[in-house]
């Protein structure tokens, strides 16, 4: 029974995973439509004269562009020498202000 039990587990993990695994993946139309809406929102920020802000951390940004928060808060104490807190609270700021 155990072992039943055990196989049933085991099923149930692999679903999971290769479930996450595929909702997660880009596909070619994707990708499309994210370049579409880009140039939309380029030409809209281009006809309202807005400009994205640039960053004097840019080791920050791209962390967090990448979606690696942990290490662009390491980063930025690398390179401000700030604090645990103040590092947290500037990159969740950073993040805020770039939609990220």
């Amino acid at each position: 029974m155990t072992s039943w039990l055990s196989l049933l587990g085991f099923a149930i993990i692999a679903g999971a995973a290769l479930t996450s695994s595929f909702m997660s993946a880009r596909t070619p139309s994707l990708d499309r439509r994210l370049a579409r809406i880009e140039r939309q929102l380029g030409l809209i920020m281009k006809r309202l004269e807005i400009e994205e802000p640039t960053s004097d951390l840019p080791g920050v940004v791209a962390e967090l562009e990448q979606g690696n928060k942990i290490k662009a808060i390491k980063t930025y104490r690398e390179e401000t020498g700030a604090g645990l807190a103040e590092a947290k609270a500037s990159v969740e700021t950073i993040a805020k202000e770039r939609g990220l």
